[in-house]
């Protein structure tokens, strides 16, 4: 093979990956309707909810009007959480792409 064949193939390999890479986390585009940010209780407050649950904590941030968690649990799995701002109830679990729990009442 020559120089162009190789650096072709490299290319095309590299974007194959890309697009057969699942993602880790799924952001299911999750409304929590938490109203003025006003209301919303400190984030140092999530944290210590989430550290009770026994997650060992990567990421916390604000995503649309959610606050978001990305986290390990216990047994070393990788989650991505949502919670209601105001309540910080949990209402969306993702692990791996996948959906493992929703709140009862939540459809957001």
């Amino acid at each position: 093979m020559n120089k162009i064949s190789r650096k072709y193939m490299a290319a095309i390999a590299a974007v194959c990956a890309f697009m057969l890479a699942q993602p880790a986390y799924a952001d299911g585009d999750i409304k929590c309707n938490a109203g003025p940010s006003k209301n919303w209780k400190p984030i140092a407050k999530l944290k210590k909810k989430a550290w009770m649950e026994g997650w060992e904590l990567l990421k916390v941030q604000v995503e649309g009007d959610c606050y978001e968690v990305y986290a390990r649990t216990e047994s070393g799995q990788a989650i991505e959480a949502f919670f209601h701002p105001v309540t910080l109830k949990k209402l969306v679990v993702y692990r791996r792409g996948s959906e493992i729990y929703r709140a009862p009442d939540f459809s957001g």
